[in-house]
């Protein structure tokens, strides 16, 4: 038997858990006393081994390979790959569906591939042992430890096939190498896996009241406005209903997340996002947040969480991908300087109606902000707009605002707000709620204040909507994709004028290179390699 293809390791974070295990690559012995001989034997065992797997989960960010969230958000139409101009074409080559844009990066996702299967087989490891654990009569305890497990082991499922639809499903912690499922098989068992967390973990095990202390855990609520995510994505883009979910059932699951009365709007769309209400005050060198919502506001349904030490023995738990997106090699205060990736559209910036106030709080506008000494030569596919939504923070003299070990790479702390609010009212009003002229109308009143007007819902006018509501929270891909692959290409081939080193470039996205691809990326070679040919390439990626 092939020892894994999937790149395991030691689960070991600060003394926490798991036993020792190996693969080609690795050979660790074990670092704590903690091992599967003497773990999981209490409930205090497996809440330890549950935050290990929200470890893992966070881990698929804070290891810094390439992110989901960056491949979303380069894939998509609002963005262009950026970087500097002595880059690698890695984003390049992602964004035009093109290999040949980076021909010898073959292992482009091998660590995110790495990374999501050791979150998996943390999940896998954890729900294996349940049998074992003595719950004494805490029933509740092991319906809550069981559906958080399953909630993250389904969310890391989604990504993973998403990303790359043809992926080895594994239920159990092993090493075995086997070939690729048939998708829809993993999208039911992520479907299996949201509605047991909706069913068993209490209602009242983390209330959303409570965000100070629980923000970041999985909720009933938040696995009922997954399941609708998942039942949209894989609907519209396989044009079929056979996972083990109804139209009916996403609906209805939506309709008691709205009904719970737990979550709400924020009054001002701007306030959700640090760089945007951020304001910098040059007199004391600081930063005024009093604007901002905060990280546990009403409007988060379930974030991943992360923190700003990057100096837990190596650990680090910052958002990794949060430098890319600041301005290459230029603090602006209250905006950090990055790596200049994900440069916004000009065609994007000019569709989005100036009375919308989501317009200013999602782009960096660099000559509409009179920001001044950007060094062209260094950017590549300047536009003179950036996304604003998860740029870096700066002080007013252009030191990073981090806490921790203030290291403008591995100490970003602000979450990723995987499901707002106002997508779960916009995903009910899609799905046909009686409630749906309404629900649309509180996301746009929020959005053009005093300049709001009316305009009938319908499934084309809310697809616009989200277009603008979700613009660069990795979201706008996936939503193209469940529109069919011809509407698709259609809206992703693209062809604008840019500036690299300076110097005019036109970047271009074929419909044909995105059809060959099917809107998958490339399954890394070291991994087809290491399976001895098991695994097989997406085409396009050849």
């Amino acid at each position: 038997m092939n020892k894994s293809h999937y790149i395991y390791s030691s689960l070991l974070m600060t003394a926490l858990l798991f036993n020792s295990c190996s693969s080609r690559f690795l050979d660790v012995e074990p670092m704590t006393s903690v091992l599967e001989s003497n773990f999981y034997k209490t409930v205090a065992d497996a809440d330890m081994a549950l935050v290990g797997c929200y470890d893992g989960y966070q881990l698929t960010v804070s290891n810094g390979h390439q992110s989901f969230y960056l491949t979303a958000e380069v894939a998509a139409d609002h963005c262009f790959g950026g970087t500097g101009t002595t880059d690698g074409r890695v984003f390049q080559a992602i964004d035009r569906f093109n290999i040949a844009e980076s021909s010898s990066d073959n292992n482009i996702f091998d660590g995110t591939w790495s990374d999501y299967y050791v979150g998996i087989f943390r999940a896998n490891t954890l729900l294996s042992k349940l049998d074992g654990t003595d719950f004494a009569n805490q029933v509740t305890a092991r319906a809550r430890i069981e559906g958080e497990t399953k909630f993250l082991r389904a969310l890391m499922y989604f990504d993973l096939v998403r990303l790359f639809e043809n992926i080895p499903l594994l239920t159990t912690p092993t090493s075995d190498n086997i070939p690729q499922a048939d998708p829809k098989e993993v999208y039911k068992l992520i479907v299996e896996d949201l509605k047991f967390a909706a069913s068993n973990i209490p209602a009242d095990a983390y209330p959303k009241s409570a965000a100070g202390t629980n923000d970041g855990r999985a909720t009933p609520l938040a696995a009922k406005a997954l399941l609708a995510r998942v039942y949209l994505f894989y609907t519209g883009y396989y044009g079929t209903e056979d996972i083990g979910i109804t139209k009916a059932e996403a609906l209805t699951g939506l309709e008691e997340v709205i009904s719970s009365g737990q979550f709400a709007l924020v009054e001002n769309f701007n306030t959700l996002w640090p760089a945007a209400s951020y304001i910098p005050n040059g007199s004391n060198n600081s930063l005024d947040i009093s604007k901002y919502a905060g990280k546990g506001n009403s409007e988060v349904v379930f974030a991943q969480k992360f923190n700003n030490t990057s100096n837990y023995n190596g650990y680090v738990d910052g958002n990794r991908w949060i430098v890319f997106l600041g301005l290459r090699g230029k603090s602006w205060s209250p905006y950090g300087q990055g790596w200049g990736a994900c440069t916004v559209s000009k065609n994007f910036f000019n569709k989005f109606d100036n009375h919308d106030t989501r317009k200013v709080a999602s782009i960096i506008d660099i000559d509409g902000e009179g920001i001044t000494g950007f060094d062209l030569k260094d950017q590549r596919e300047y536009t003179g707009f950036v996304v604003k939504k998860y740029a870096p923070t700066a002080f007013p003299d252009g030191t990073t605002n981090t806490g921790g070990d203030k290291d403008m790479q591995l100490s970003q702390d602000q979450d990723y707000f995987v499901i707002r609010y106002a997508d779960v009212l916009l995903m009910a009003a899609e799905l046909g709620s009686g409630n749906a002229q309404k629900y649309f109308d509180d996301v746009r009143k929020r959005a053009y204040k005093t300049n709001f007007t009316p305009a009938a819902v319908s499934k084309t006018a809310i697809l616009r909507e989200r277009e603008f509501e979700f613009a660069f929270e990795g979201i706008r891909y996936w939503d193209v994709l469940r529109q069919g692959l011809n509407n698709a290409a259609v809206i992703l081939e693209t062809s604008e004028e840019v500036l690299s080193g300076s110097v005019p470039e036109k970047v271009s996205v074929t419909k044909d290179n995105f059809l060959k691809t099917r809107g998958f990326m490339q399954i890394p070679n070291k991994q087809i390699t290491l399976s001895n040919g098991v695994l097989k390439q997406n085409d396009g990626w050849n």
